[in-house]
């Protein structure tokens, strides 16, 4: 729990090591245009709402019926739990699911982890286009940051990559056959074989159109979300819509990194790209600590609204029965 905040408070003080503060506390003061501000955090409460609605859809042909609300209130909760321990909110949103709706969790994991495979192959597309268009830019950054491809491919030509592979596949084989020797090796089985019927879940899904709209929708809102706040700021209104995509898929990756909501990393892509744009470190650097602060506020907010939310139901249906 402590690591991904030490982590994630270490690479701030090294990005913001030598920040004037209160140039930024002056840009949030006066120089920030709030109305596009608000106009980009509907779009962020709007990305959840719609991401609830496509997990009620994936979670329907497992023979269960959560409300739609059950479904949004639990994603709300799960982004802020994640500010708590990273990466726990999918965990989190199950355990949601299992006590006020009593689903199975490892139903409910199966859908997520299809979930998040779908959103996967989303990102891998985005980045695909994004590079493209954005090429010059990409190998900028790129050397800006130190990545060299080269490098990259050498590891896979190295032996003590096929080494530790080797050695890995062995461990996990031996781990198996040790579990097959104990005796709740079958009762692992059968939350196994729940979670895998979760994943397949998405072969029976009635509307298929409705799940690809959802999908691209989320994916459409997570971006706008993300450019509009350009626009709240004169020193970055400029940037065009390809710039923001950049940025968006750079901060993305950037989140993977467990900290809480990608604090630092996030901060470290987003200004190192807006620079290659002509934006000042000092204008970049407020950018990217208000935004960042003002979004994470908005995820302390619904993660709130969506645990009182889900009390308040629970109360009510223990009240009827």
């Amino acid at each position: 729990m402590f690591l991904p905040l030490f982590l994630g408070g270490f690479v701030l003080f090294w990005v913001y090591r030598d920040f004037d503060f209160a140039r930024a506390g002056e840009v949030l003061l006066h120089g920030t245009h709030w109305g596009w501000m608000l106009l980009s955090l509907v779009f962020g409460v709007v990305s959840h709402i719609l991401r609830g609605w496509r997990w009620k859809q994936v979670l329907t042909p497992l023979g269960v019926n959560p409300s739609r609300s059950d479904c949004v209130n639990a994603v709300f909760v799960s982004y802020a739990a994640n500010l708590i321990v990273p990466r726990i909110g999918d965990i989190s949103r199950c355990g949601v699911l299992r006590k006020y709706d009593n689903i199975s969790f490892a139903q409910s994991f199966g859908t997520v982890v299809t979930e998040r495979i779908v959103d996967s192959v989303c990102i891998m597309l985005i980045t695909g286009l994004t590079f493209v268009s954005q090429m010059p830019v990409c190998m900028a950054f790129f050397r800006e940051t130190g990545t060299k491809f080269s490098s990259i491919g050498h590891l896979f030509t190295s032996v003590w990559f096929y080494v530790i592979l080797f050695c890995t596949i062995g461990v996990c084989y031996l781990f198996y056959r040790m579990l097959r020797m104990l005796s709740f090796f079958d009762k692992i089985k059968v939350v196994v074989m729940e979670m895998w019927q979760g994943v397949l879940s998405l072969r029976r899904v009635r509307n298929i159109p409705l799940f690809i709209f959802y999908t691209i929708t989320i994916w459409a809102c997570y971006f706008l979300h993300f450019y509009i706040t350009f626009y709240c700021f004169d020193f970055t209104a400029h940037l065009g819509i390809l710039a923001a995509l950049l940025m968006f898929v750079g901060g993305t990756f950037a989140v993977v990194v467990p900290t809480p909501n990608g604090a630092g990393p996030w901060h470290f892509a987003v200004i190192t790209m807006m620079m290659l744009y002509g934006v000042s470190a000092t204008d970049a650097g407020i950018f990217a600590l208000i935004v960042h602060g003002i979004q994470t506020f908005l995820v302390v907010l619904l993660g709130i609204y969506g645990w009182m939310a889900l009390s308040l139901v629970s109360r009510k249906k223990r009240i009827r029965t």
